[in-house]
């Protein structure tokens, strides 16, 4: 039964979070003391739903590019000749690290404007340097004896990062990729600061108005999608791992 309990535990926050998001009004009893006589309860300027999505849908972008370049640079920095621009990739890729995303905000939307743009590269950038180190921990921390097995079946350079290198490293890819989609859950928030569609709307809207409840719904959504990825994305590296014989 124990073993059993945190997927349940799962299973129920999932339950909850669609049913909140397809419903909120069935909650509002639970909501309406955290407010004032006659404020709304339950966010009322959109949809929860949607902007629940398109939350999920920034996030995804973002992370789909910052994993592709990451990915690639860690792969160039680990052949003979791209080893040289480890120092510039390592530098490259903290960028996001160290400027605030506020910052980052502040000076993509004089070139991109206002909107999902300027969001997209902040979490871009803050999301290369876990995925990257990963990558780069992973590549260079290989078995030699398969690679070594790997030249001696006579696989070109090419083959061998194919089919094993990138298969072998894919567990801790996808760890990096997994702490990168966290991040940007939560950061991606303060994209609504420059007119993102995101579930920022919903925490600025009650931090205006005084509605604990709005910033509340707000947070436990993120909160919510956050641990259901991270949990998702874990199991999804267990399952590599346990297939390439590193669990």
């Amino acid at each position: 039964m124990r073993a059993w309990a945190p997927t349940i535990l799962r299973g129920l926050l999932l339950v909850v979070l669609i049913a909140f998001l397809l419903s909120p009004g069935s909650f509002e009893p639970l909501l309406k003391p955290l407010v004032q006589q006659n404020a709304p309860a339950i966010y009322n300027q959109g949809s929860l739903l949607s902007l629940a999505l398109l939350h999920l849908r920034t996030v995804f972008i973002a992370t789909l590019a910052a994993t592709i370049i990451a990915v690639l640079l860690a792969i160039l920095v680990t052949r003979p000749f791209g080893t040289e621009f480890l120092a510039l990739s390592r530098s490259l890729v903290n960028i996001g690290q160290t400027f605030p995303p506020v910052a980052v905000l502040a000076l993509a939307v004089p070139a991109v404007g206002f909107g999902e743009k300027p969001t997209l590269i902040a979490l871009f950038l803050y999301g290369l340097l876990p995925i990257f180190e990963n990558t780069l921990t992973a590549l260079t921390n290989l078995p030699r004896s398969v690679i070594e097995a790997a030249r001696g079946a006579g696989m070109t350079n090419f083959q061998r990062l194919m089919q094993i290198e990138l298969p072998l490293s894919l567990p801790v890819i996808v760890a990096g990729i997994r702490l990168s989609v966290v991040i940007s859950l939560a950061t991606a928030t303060i994209g609504s600061t420059v007119a993102a569609k995101t579930l920022g709307e919903v925490i600025i809207a009650g931090l205006q108005s005084n509605n604990l409840a709005f910033v509340l719904q707000g947070g436990l959504i993120v909160g919510a999608l956050a641990v259901l990825i991270y949990d998702g994305l874990s199991a999804i590296e267990g399952m590599l791992a346990r297939r390439t014989g590193s669990a």
